[in-house]
């Protein structure tokens, strides 16, 4: 065997070696992506689990979205804390058809009545409510809190829809529900690390989301960071628990902002104060996570910037305050009176119009700051209530609208003008 022979054996034992190293890695590597989609994982929970804790069924066996409103049954009604101000509602739907799935965090409207129609005071109001559990093919599950009247003016009227809810609905009541919806959701594309921080009811989707990542077996690392004033509010307190000491990739983080006598540190509760950056700093390693924030405006107005400051890039922060009804928005500066001509609205019903006020948000905003009353909903783009016919000009949208609209309409909740309008309300 000559010296060139054996060196061009050399040659290809060495390229073989390489090949099967890079398609091992290949393999593993689509492996591991596989799992974290949720097709690889096994799920931990026990067969004898509740309904609301049975594995959730995979999108592709679910059914397809309805447009309109569909009439679902209340099939139980459960209070989730020791106040019984946070009632659980599980909805069937009354056609028997297997239900859509839906991304975890997004959130149900529903229309409904309130008032005596006997005597003419019926209203038709609409609300929406975040999901609190995972996609099932048979029901939806909203958790909804009594809002009564402020602590400071109690004099004020209780929450209209709330109260409807808590007070009127019952086991085996009727209600007109959309399909599922809302921008503010799980992001699955990206197998990052997720931290989940909710204030108060503001707990509702982190739910969703918790528990259809530990369900499907997906190996992301997840915090949870919840505050609440104190343990007869704490929600869901032994599935929380339970979550946490079954799975591993699972780190929950309860803090109580005014503890009760019997509530014990380290025992009920871990942190005493509220959710806040040097509770997430002290706790978090240095990683590079997606954070989903949702609670009261006070915490949002702290946390959200705080997060941006403390180096998190601003495309992994996902926020909401208390659900869909009152988005958060980063505040933008307005434009100089020289940059740009004024804007006016005209509001044809009301015989009013203005000059547009950027520092406004939204048309639906503008309009109620200035004592229009719109019917409005989830105040996302997303229920329809808030569509307007536009009698001239055009609009522009700070998202994509997931509602229909009537041609020569427009969704006040998510527009700004472009120029001149007249807006029939």
């Amino acid at each position: 065997m000559t010296t060139g022979t054996l060196a061009l054996i050399i040659l290809v034992a060495i390229l073989a070696q390489v090949a099967v190293v890079v398609l091992l890695g290949f393999y593993r590597r689509r492996r591991q992506y596989r799992d974290l989609d949720g097709r690889g994982g096994g799920s931990r929970t026990l067969a004898s689990a509740p309904a609301s804790e049975q594995p959730a069924s995979e999108p592709s066996s679910l059914g397809e979205a309805w447009t309109g409103f569909r009439e679902f049954s209340v099939q139980r009604r459960e209070f989730e804390d020791e106040s019984r101000s946070i009632c659980s509602f599980y909805l069937v739907p009354c056609d028997g058809k297997t239900l859509p799935s839906f991304r975890p965090g997004q959130f149900l409207t529903f229309r409904f009545a309130v008032g005596d129609p006997a005597e003419g005071e019926s209203k038709n109001v609409v609300r929406c409510y975040s999901l609190s559990d995972s996609p099932r093919p048979d029901h939806y599950r909203v958790s909804i809190k009594r809002v009564p009247a402020p602590p400071d003016h109690p004099e004020a009227p209780p929450g209209v829809s709330s109260g409807f809810f808590h007070d009127h609905v019952q086991v085996g009541d009727h209600l007109m529900v959309r399909a599922p919806s809302g921008h503010f959701h799980l992001v699955e594309e990206e197998p990052l690390p997720i931290v989940l921080i909710g204030g108060g009811i503001g707990i509702t989707p982190m739910l969703s989301i918790l528990n259809s990542v530990l369900e499907r077996g997906i190996g992301r690392e997840i915090w949870l960071f919840y505050g609440v004033r104190n343990g007869s509010e704490h929600v869901m307190k032994g599935h929380l628990r339970t979550l946490a000491d079954r799975h591993d990739n699972f780190h929950l983080h309860v803090c109580y902002s005014a503890p009760g006598e019997d509530d014990v540190e380290g025992v009920v509760y871990d942190h005493r104060g509220r959710v806040d950056l040097p509770l997430l700093r002290n706790t978090l390693r240095l990683a590079r996570y997606q954070f989903y924030v949702c609670g009261p405006k006070p915490m949002m107005e702290s946390l959200v910037p705080g997060l941006e400051e403390w180096g998190v890039d601003s495309g992994d922060i996902y926020y909401e305050s208390f659900g869909p009804a009152t988005l958060v928005k980063h505040e933008k500066p307005a434009l100089a009176a020289t940059d740009a001509q004024p804007v006016n609205i005209t509001f044809s019903r009301s015989g009013k119009r203005l000059t547009w006020d950027p520092a406004a948000g939204s048309l639906l905003e503008f309009a109620e700051s200035n004592g229009i009353d719109v019917d409005s909903g989830c105040r996302a783009g997303s229920c329809g209530s808030c569509q307007t016919a536009l009698t001239a000009g055009e609009v522009e949208y700070s998202q994509q609208p997931d509602a229909d609209i009537d041609p020569g309409h427009c969704l006040l909740c998510i527009a700004t003008p472009s120029c001149d309008l007249v807006l029939e309300a």
